[in-house]
């Protein structure tokens, strides 16, 4: 399966281990940057992949722990979308090849970026802040984010 060859942070048992989405065939593929999932077992662990080039690259996320009564707004590095609370998170990818380092960004918790972006996901009052862009262009500009956070890792 694509999804599991692309994970460039796992081990091989890691990958044998993953819980892949279920629903892959009912999720709005037009609409989407790339593909997020939290996994449904480890509530602290994430998924992120996108296409680079002509292949696939994913990373496995770890998310860091939400802070009980965090009301201030923070804003995902990837779509720019702001949320209260937990809405974003730290999430950590370590880099392949056993160094031990790991590269951070936050990021929507439930990783619909893309979706917030469109408007078909509701961030809740003051969540997408007004802007001259077009959409074309938050899509651009969410892309070239996914890409260089990618690119962070596998550096």
């Amino acid at each position: 399966m694509e999804i599991r060859a692309s994970l460039v942070n796992c081990t091989k048992g890691e990958v044998k281990r993953l819980a892949v989405p279920r629903d892959l065939d009912a999720r709005p593929w037009a609409d989407l940057d790339f593909l997020g999932w939290q996994d449904p077992a480890s509530p602290g662990r994430a998924y992120l992949i996108a296409e680079q080039g002509d292949r696939l690259v994913g990373v496995a996320l770890r998310r860091a722990t939400a802070h009980a009564g965090f009301v201030r707004r923070s804003m995902c590095s990837i779509c720019l979308t702001t949320h209260t609370g937990d809405g974003v998170s730290l999430m950590t990818a370590r880099r392949p090849g056993g160094s031990g380092d790991s590269v951070g960004a936050y990021i929507c918790t439930d990783l619909a970026c893309s979706l917030y972006l469109r408007g078909k996901k509701d961030a809740g009052p003051g969540g997408r802040m007004p802007e001259s862009l077009t959409l074309e262009e938050k899509i651009g500009r969410t892309a070239v984010n996914v890409t260089e956070f990618l690119q962070k890792v596998t550096q």
